[in-house]
């Protein structure tokens, strides 16, 4: 158990400061900070980025190592002062690296999922998706082009992220003089807002020092109105990952000319037409009335989201232990669950044959773990069995999904 790794404790660390700012929350009748849908996506998108990443973390080490092996423009020592040097550089870097994320279309497409979310509570700090890592990553890259040892860098990396955790809750005001130095979750608050005065504002993580000194700096006055402008209209897993690159291709779709379609990638997402979102909502989200999760359908949910939060924990734990195969299995399982849980708060009447999918690809991996090849289409067999007999589907309807009026 030499290989185990400790960062898996992170993962239940982070329920335990969400349950206390919910508790927190509760105690001073503020309890409509949080609301179930918007948690359960928060989270999904959570656990499939962690998840994700876990096959490319090693990656990044890897790609800093090499860049500061081969291209550091200077050799700079491992001490005390250095570490004050590279928070500042790493600050400096997320700036350029948000900032632009806000202000170039392809990159926005993979930032705008952080900022969907029309609550600003400390799950929200859980909606990055892995595209988002991987842009941050080649982002980083700076540091050790500069000449910051990658071993440092990803120590670094770790405290920067972590500070950012904090910054995401209503539960703490604003805090005097520390509001000139640091990145507080009041001025966090105003760059999650989609109020006109508050738009492209507070990049920083960290420090205020880069916002001020470019010009993107803004104090909370009135009380922000979290999310975006045009706030999208689905809890699905899916569609909250890839609205924007429809809209992107669409947007391309309708465009004349190379030139003019390079534009609309590397534009700016002020200038894309409003009208293509409203558009593809039409085409690909189901129209109802806005559904309140019932106590028996969230206990569902709950039960979907708290088993990949325990495969995450333990596949985190001993992924050195993990063969590829066994850890894409893993993999396909999550994310099929995750993708259920947003199916099940939009209650799409197509989550059934998911779910039948799912079980049939489960006890297929178990039976070809035990090596029983030659059963692997007993599930199926049995599934179609049971639905014959039993017509589980309607079973499934009447319990599971409660379908509201559309």
């Amino acid at each position: 158990m030499e290989k185990i790794n400790y960062l898996a404790f992170a993962i239940p660390a982070f329920f335990v400061f969400v349950y206390l700012e919910y508790m927190l929350a509760v105690k001073r009748n503020k309890a409509h900070l949080f609301k179930y849908e918007s948690s359960v996506a928060n989270i999904s998108i959570g656990i499939a980025e962690r998840l994700l990443n876990l096959f490319i973390a090693a990656s990044f080490y890897e790609l800093f190592n090499y860049v500061y092996q081969n291209y550091a423009l200077f050799n700079i020592p491992n001490i005390w002062w250095v570490w004050i040097l590279l928070i500042l550089a790493t600050d400096f870097v997320w700036y350029w690296y948000h900032r632009l994320g806000h202000e170039v279309n392809f990159l926005w497409a993979a930032h705008i999922v952080h900022h969907q979310s029309e609550e600003f509570n400390l799950t929200v700090s859980a909606r990055i998706t892995t595209l988002q890592a991987l842009i941050r990553g080649v982002f980083w890259c700076a540091l050790p082009l500069l000449g910051f040892h990658p071993l440092m860098v990803v120590v670094i990396l770790t405290v920067h992220g972590a500070y950012s955790f904090f910054t995401h809750t209503q539960l703490i005001g604003k805090l005097g003089w520390l509001e000139h130095v640091l990145i507080t979750p009041s001025l966090h608050g105003v760059h999650h807002a989609s109020d006109d005065k508050y738009l492209d504002k507070n990049y920083g993580d960290v420090f205020v020092f880069w916002d001020k000194m470019f010009g993107t700096f803004q104090k909370e006055e009135e009380p922000p109105t979290y999310g975006l402008t045009h706030p999208i209209k689905s809890n699905s897993f899916l569609w909250q990952h890839f609205h924007y690159y429809l809209e992107v291709i669409e947007a391309c779709r309708k465009t004349d000319g190379t030139w003019n379609k390079l534009k609309v990638v590397f534009g700016s997402p002020a200038l894309l037409d409003q009208e293509i979102r409203p558009k593809l909502e039409r085409r690909f989200l189901q129209h109802k009335s806005t559904a309140t999760a019932k106590f028996k359908l969230k206990g569902y949910i709950n039960l979907q989201l708290g088993l990949s939060v325990v495969i995450l924990t333990l596949t985190t734990a001993f992924w050195a232990y993990i063969n590829v195969f066994d850890a894409l299995a893993i993999l396909i399982f999550v994310l099929i669950t995750l993708i259920n849980c947003g199916a099940l708060l939009e209650q799409r009447k197509w989550i059934y044959y998911l779910e039948c999918v799912r079980l049939i690809l489960l006890f297929g991996f178990v039976l070809y773990q035990l090596d029983w090849v030659e059963l692997i289409f007993l599930p199926t067999i049995v599934l179609i069995i049971l639905e014959r007999t039993f017509a589980l589907s309607s079973l499934y309807k009447n319990y599971v999904l409660q379908y509201e009026d559309i």
